[in-house]
């Protein structure tokens, strides 16, 4: 999501969330049906609202199947993993932790 600048609010209707990401509007209704990572909030009227964390899976998921080539099914399995950069972030995290023991046993 780092090249969408999103506006400052809290939920996103189904059509700006379809502009936002350039997918159309029956290809969302169809990955809330695949993904369960996509729950929108429905208002009092049915309006579908989605949150920036859906915005943010369902960037995911057009990547994984759009640039990425995955099967919807391939796609699925990879949402259920961290991203690479949060298990990179970890990685380093627990290495500057490990040098600091290191450095105190000296």
């Amino acid at each position: 999501m780092q090249d969408i600048e999103l506006p400052h609010k809290k939920y996103f209707k189904i059509g700006e969330t379809s502009s936002l990401l350039g997918i159309k509007p029956h290809v969302l209704r169809y990955w809330e049906s695949e993904f369960p990572q996509i729950r929108p909030f429905k208002s009092k009227t049915g309006q579908r609202l989605y949150r920036r964390s859906d915005l943010e899976s369902l960037a995911r998921i057009q990547k994984l199947l759009y640039k990425e080539r995955f099967t919807i099914a391939g796609a699925r399995q990879a949402l259920s993993l961290p991203e690479p950069n949060a298990v990179q972030q970890n990685l380093l995290n627990l290495k500057t932790k490990l040098e600091s023991i290191l450095e105190s046993l000296k």
